[in-house]
C-alpha cells in the first residue's frame, strides 16, 4: 500500500509538470517568424520509501549504582542479622532444653536417692526396733524370771507334802494375782489324781497370800507375766 501511494504521487507530479510546460508554450507563442523547439525534460520518477515514525524514545532513569549497591549490602546485612538471630534463638532453645533435661534428671536422681535413704532409714529403724524389742524382751524375761524364782521359793516354803505323795504325782494350778501381789484365786488345771495332794497344793498357794515384791514391777510386765501364774507341783521338786 505504501509503494502504491509513492508511485501515484510521482505520476501526479510528472503530469502537473507537463501541464505547466504546455501552458507556458501556449501563452508565450509567437508568429512563425521564429520557431522555437523545446525539448521536454524527462523527470525520473522514483518511489520514495517512507520510513515509519519513530516512537518517542523514553529515557530510562539513570540507576544510581552506588545506592543500589548500598541497598543490596543493607539487605544482605539484614538477612545475615536475621539468620544470626535465628541461629542464636535456636542455640538458646537447645541450651534451655538441655538445661531442663539436666535439671529433671538431677531431680529424679535426688528423688531416687531420697527414696533410697528413706528405705534404708526405715529398714534401720525397723531393725533397731526389732533389736530393741528383743533386748527388752530378754530384759523382761530376766526380770520376770527373778520374780518367778521368788514366787517358787515362797510356795515351796508354804507347801506341806501329804503322806500320800508319790514321785510320779504332779498337780498344775493357776494362781490369779492383782497388782499388789495378793492371791485372789487358785484353780487346779491338771490333777495329780490324789485329792490330798491337790488340796495341799491349793493350800500352799493361799497360804502365801501376797507377793508384795510384785508391786515393784511395771504394769505392763505384771499384765504380761503375773496376772495369772501357772505352777506345777511334784513331790521331788516344785517346778514353775
Amino acid at each position: 500500500m505504501r509503494n502504491f501511494t509513492s508511485y501515484s504521487a510521482g505520476a501526479l507530479f510528472s503530469f502537473l509538470l507537463h501541464g505547466l510546460v504546455v501552458a507556458a508554450l501556449f501563452y508565450s507563442w509567437e508568429p512563425d517568424t521564429k520557431k522555437v523547439v523545446i525539448q521536454p525534460k524527462y523527470i525520473e520518477a522514483k518511489l520514495v520509501e517512507l520510513a515509519p515514525k519513530k516512537k518517542p524514545e523514553v529515557k530510562k532513569p539513570k540507576v544510581d549504582q552506588a545506592k543500589k549497591r548500598r541497598e543490596l549490602e543493607k539487605r544482605r546485612a539484614a538477612e545475615k542479622k536475621k539468620a544470626e538471630a535465628k541461629r542464636l534463638a535456636a542455640k538458646k532453645q537447645r541450651e534451655k532444653t538441655e538445661r531442663e533435661k539436666r535439671e529433671r534428671e538431677q531431680r529424679e536422681k535426688e528423688k531416687r536417692l531420697a527414696e533410697e535413704r528413706k528405705r534404708i532409714e526405715t529398714e534401720l529403724a525397723r531393725a533397731r526396733a526389732e533389736e530393741q524389742a528383743e533386748a527388752n524382751a530378754r530384759e523382761d524375761e530376766t526380770v520376770a524370771n527373778s520374780y518367778m524364782q521368788l514366787i517358787r521359793q515362797r510356795l515351796s516354803e508354804n507347801w506341806n507334802r501329804p503322806p500320800s505323795a508319790r514321785r510320779d504325782m504332779e498337780t498344775l494350778i493357776a494362781i490369779k494375782l492383782v497388782p499388789t501381789g495378793r492371791v485372789v484365786g487358785v484353780t487346779v488345771l491338771a490333777s495329780s489324781g490324789d485329792a490330798a495332794f491337790d488340796r495341799s497344793v491349793e493350800q500352799a498357794a493361799f497360804k502365801a497370800d501376797q507377793f508384795e515384791e510384785l508391786q515393784q514391777l511395771e504394769p505392763r510386765l505384771f499384765e504380761k507375766y503375773f496376772r495369772t501364774v501357772k505352777v506345777t507341783f511334784s513331790p521331788q521338786d516344785l517346778r514353775l
